[in-house]
């Protein structure tokens, strides 16, 4: 696949569920539910997010037990950069949590405060990708990659490196898209 195949098949295949699970958290009713709901890794029907499914509960507990103390800090942020510190500050030291969780416990806080990153943040898969086209480092400016990627935001170009890493790796010729397992996540949208 080339890299515009890639971006046009992110975004036919997992842009609108992607927005739908943000939507999730920019839709819950209180700050506090919301940091409980992120920090918990929760969708509404009580199931975790795949990405934490085997992080022990009583870590995910802990998570949030410190992030509901530094709530106005959250709120207080001036940008998601300032949101991600944050978390990482409060948890991202604890033994079982990594920079995947940090980021998307600090991503789901800020669909809710209205805070959405302007930087690619590179952990695990993401990392990986990233590598792939040569580009190191824990965050990147979304300029730094090739113009395909000018069609997503930085979130989506985070989700979009960790989902192709094993088609960019396989060099971006003549190679056909694997049938994907994905959540379901196609949700009501809310007004807020």
């Amino acid at each position: 696949m080339t890299l515009d195949e890639i971006v046009n098949d992110y975004i036919r295949e997992y842009r609108d569920d992607a927005r739908a699970e943000m939507d999730i958290f920019r839709c819950e009713k209180s700050r506090a539910s919301a940091i409980r709901r992120a920090a918990l890794s929760q969708f509404p029907n009580g199931k975790r997010h795949p990405h934490q499914r085997l992080t022990p509960q009583r870590l995910l507990d802990l998570a949030e037990g410190r992030l509901q103390v530094t709530a106005k800090r959250l709120a207080g942020a001036s940008d998601f950069d300032a949101l991600h510190e944050i978390v990482k500050h409060e948890i991202g030291s604890v033994h079982g949590i990594g920079k995947l969780m940090v980021y998307d416990i600090a991503h789901r806080i800020g669909a809710y405060l209205g805070k959405s990153p302007t930087l690619v943040y590179l952990h695990r898969g993401t990392k990986e990708g990233a590598a792939i086209l040569g580009l190191r480092g824990d965050t990147l400016d979304p300029a730094m990659l090739p113009r395909a990627f000018s069609r997503l935001t930085p979130a989506e170009i985070e989700d979009c490196l960790c989902i192709y890493k094993e088609q960019l790796l396989d060099g971006r010729e003549g190679f056909s898209c694997r049938s994907k397992s994905r959540v379901a996540r196609r949700l009501r949208r809310c007004v807020r």
